[in-house]
């Protein structure tokens, strides 16, 4: 007994002496004891806990899965095949970390429409939900570089899709795609780009406005349970928020996270389960650029624009995918400036009520479409602009005809003509400057580069019209390409001299 005694006495004193160094009681108090209102210990406020743990379940498993990753054009695929087929537990791991990326998209989106229905965004919230919507923007940038990172068949023609909206920004869309890409061309570089993005800018990048949103919701307080007729004043919240606190606060740990602790337990079972049933997605097929997939559909997080981009017609493709993602992150920025006070309850804000409900009607309808639907994206804004007028005057009929070939086969949705069209491939108004006729013919038949083959896919006939036709795009006055193991004309005059 009295050696029981004696030892916790000297762990006794030895937890003092640490606790009096560290201050890890002060620590505690401030961080998981600091009070919170009574009524936040409710069901409707485990989704950021759970998104927390999400990224915990990330933060591990994209540890492990780096650890053998190469991201190398050449065997990025062929390690996928590796990790999934020949790593222990290794296809687990894969599984676990997809849907985990899967459900903190989830999660995280459920927890800012309950911050917005229970009007938490208003004031002294403004900063903790601006930090939110940052949050959310980088785990969806996160989610896509992991897409890419799989580089299959489907990650290959995802970011083609990819680089064709990026590529409508006006001014400086094509320095956006050489920025993405590391180069004109899907490859080493480009996944050396995304592999830095995905383990180390936006992870970092998380942490860090994780930090700052934890320190806002420590020092701004977690949001009271709504009342309805319950108006938020500059003048008087921090005082009736202060008043709340000191009358029914309760220590977040153990007051309030009873239900959090629950909450985020099923939640792992679930990405647990998820995994055990469905296993890991991919690898669907080695990327082959000279194939063209069709159907080439994102993860579920970007079902729902893949869907809108088949839906929407040539003319409003531009002006959507690009303006609408802007508007609404915009809109959601400046939504607690705009609307910082007054009535908190939803009862009492039906507008908000009815535009969250049609947003995820919208969402989940556009998601069953994008997975389910047999078709994909035309991308074909370009297409229907027509050929500048210099570029078809003084054209011969078959060369007239190559250009209906150019706008029929959407070549123009890769390929610009002075600047107007797709940013994928090299501009073609001097093509006729830089590759002949034999030249052209390989390219378009065989293919290259980036570029897919369209042996299968034109005709003899359109081949023969195509080629004249790119052949006659060269400025006025220059010489068309000329094969350089032929001499020139000139250099065959100055031997006949000779």
């Amino acid at each position: 007994m009295q050696l029981k005694k004696t030892l916790f006495s000297m762990a006794q004193k030895g937890a003092l002496w640490v606790d009096d160094r560290l201050h890890i009681g002060k620590l505690f108090a401030s961080t998981a004891g600091h009070k919170v209102p009574k009524s936040s210990g409710s069901w409707f406020y485990v989704f950021g806990s759970m998104t927390l743990v999400c990224l915990m379940i990330q933060i591990v498993t994209g540890t492990m899965l780096a650890m053998v990753y190469v991201p190398s054009a050449s065997e990025a695929y062929t390690t996928l095949e590796y990790i999934t087929h020949e790593q222990f537990l290794g296809w687990f791991i894969r599984a676990v970390h997809n849907y985990g990326s899967l459900f903190m998209v989830v999660i995280m989106m459920m927890h800012m429409t309950q911050v917005f229905l229970f009007g938490a965004y208003k004031f002294p919230r403004e900063l903790t939900w601006v930090s939110g919507v940052m949050l959310m923007g980088i785990t969806l940038g996160m989610a896509f570089t992991g897409q890419v990172l799989r580089f299959d068949q489907d990650a290959y023609w995802g970011l083609g899709i990819g680089i064709a909206i990026m590529g409508r920004v006006p001014i400086i869309g094509e320095n956006l795609i050489h920025l993405m890409l590391g180069g004109p061309d899907i490859g080493g570089e480009t996944l050396s780009r995304f592999f830095t993005l995905h383990v180390f800018i936006l992870p970092g990048s998380i942490l860090a406005i994780i930090a700052m949103h934890l320190r806002l919701v420590l020092t701004k307080g977690i949001n009271e349970y709504p009342k309805p007729g319950h108006q938020v004043k500059k003048e008087t919240y921090v005082q009736e928020y202060e008043t709340i606190i000191r009358k029914e606060g309760v220590p977040f740990v153990p007051g309030a996270i009873s239900k959090d602790l629950v909450a985020s337990g099923l939640l792992i079972l679930a990405i647990l389960a998820c995994a055990l049933i469905f296993g890991p997605k991919g690898p669907g097929g080695p990327p082959n650029p000279t194939f063209i997939d069709t159907l080439p559909r994102p993860d579920a997080p970007f079902l729902w624009i893949f869907a809108v981009a088949s839906l929407l017609p040539p003319e409003l493709e531009t002006p959507v995918l690009l303006g609408m993602p802007a508007v609404v992150g915009l809109f959601l920025i400046l939504l607690p400036f705009i609307n910082g006070t007054g009535e908190k309850h939803w009862s009492r804000r039906p507008v908000s009520v009815v535009s969250t409900i049609m947003i995820w009607v919208s969402l989940l309808a556009l998601t069953y479409l994008g997975a389910t639907s047999p078709w994909s994206p035309a991308m074909s804004a370009w297409k229907e602009d027509p050929t500048p007028v210099e570029f078809l005057e003084h054209r011969t009929p078959l060369e007239l005809q190559g250009a209906l070939v150019l706008q029929a086969k959407q070549c123009r949705n890769c390929h610009a003509i002075d600047g107007i069209g797709g940013k994928r491939g090299p501009d073609l108004a001097s093509v006729g400057t830089r590759l002949t006729s034999p030249q052209l013919v390989r390219q378009i038949i065989q293919g290259g580069g980036n570029m897919p083959a369209y042996g299968q896919n034109l005709s003899p006939a359109q081949v023969d019209a195509l080629v004249a036709y790119l052949v006659s795009l060269r400025p006025e006055g220059e010489a068309p390409a000329r094969d350089a193991t032929f001499p020139s004309n000139k250099k065959l005059a100055e031997a006949a001299n000779q």
